[in-house]
């Protein structure tokens, strides 16, 4: 793959990540962590053609430009996406596969000072949260994601979830839960908005009460399916129009004019002198 294609690659994964992406020429100047990367991906040639002291030269310069450090001898893979990038650590023996995400704060650190493997490797579809720590010879194996400050010491097995410190599997994903989270996903989707929050492994409520209601209106939605398809073999003529869409925009006007509200009532009642 050429290098244009491996940018618009790039800034494609970012679009698809981050809704606060606008245009690509926005990501192209504003997104440190993609100038992390490519930066990286200079110096690891270098350090594979043995030019260390250049390849740690401009590592160090790339740390300067963007606050985050990769050992030019870590090994990166495609779609690798970096969110806000500042504090990130990646360490000379680690190795990120494709499709993975880090927020801020990240270390990818090793426990020892013995030469060798001695920092994590992380397989496809990682995701890491802010400020988490991941330590040691360990793998992260495909789809799994680790919580926002925990800290990580032992291998995690495929699509499951670990927090706190050490981190701990707060559940595995089973073949039942992924058809359960993607059917989820697909309804709030076709209502008009993306169910970011929902998802079998969230212990809050207030996500777990949306993703029931998601299920109840799936059920609803195949039953009312199926008395049309009843009813139209009969003769009827029911269910020929497309249900209206739900504008999330109305959503967030009426949030707004309640924040207004409150603002108002709260200045009428305590005066700015």
């Amino acid at each position: 793959m050429g290098v244009i294609s491996r940018l618009k690659e790039d800034i494609q994964s970012i679009y698809h990540r981050d809704p606060a992406a606008r245009s690509a020429i926005e990501i192209l100047f504003n997104y440190p962590g993609m100038h992390a990367i490519w930066l990286h991906r200079i110096s690891h040639k270098l350090w594979k053609a043995k030019w260390f002291f250049l390849a740690r030269s401009l590592s160090t310069f790339a740390r300067w430009l963007t606050g985050v450090e990769i050992h030019p001898g870590a090994t990166i893979g495609r779609r690798f996406f970096i969110d806000h990038g500042m504090g990130i650590v990646i360490g000379e023996t680690a190795e990120i596969g494709d499709d993975c995400t880090l927020y801020h704060g990240v270390t990818l650190g090793g426990t020892t000072w013995q030469a060798g493997k001695r920092h994590p490797t992380l397989e496809n579809n990682v995701v890491i949260g802010a400020g988490a720590k991941v330590l040691g010879p360990i793998t992260m194996h495909d789809g799994a994601r680790v919580g926002s400050n925990s800290v990580v010491v032992k291998d995690v097995p495929e699509n499951t979830t670990v927090v706190g410190i050490p981190g701990r599997a707060v559940t595995a994903q089973t073949p039942q839960s992924k058809e359960k989270s993607e059917r989820r996903t697909a309804m709030a989707k076709k209502y008009g908005f993306d169910a970011y929050a929902v998802s079998p492994d969230n212990p809050d409520p207030v996500a777990n009460a949306i993703g029931q209601m998601l299920d109840h209106m799936h059920l609803m939605d195949s039953k009312v399916q199926d008395l049309c398809k009843v009813i139209q073999s009969m003769g009827g003529s029911v269910c020929t129009e497309k249900l209206p869409e739900i504008d999330v925009g109305d959503f967030s006007d009426a949030e707004t004019a309640a924040a207004e509200k409150r603002r108002q009532a709260m200045e009428s009642f305590d005066p700015e002198i």
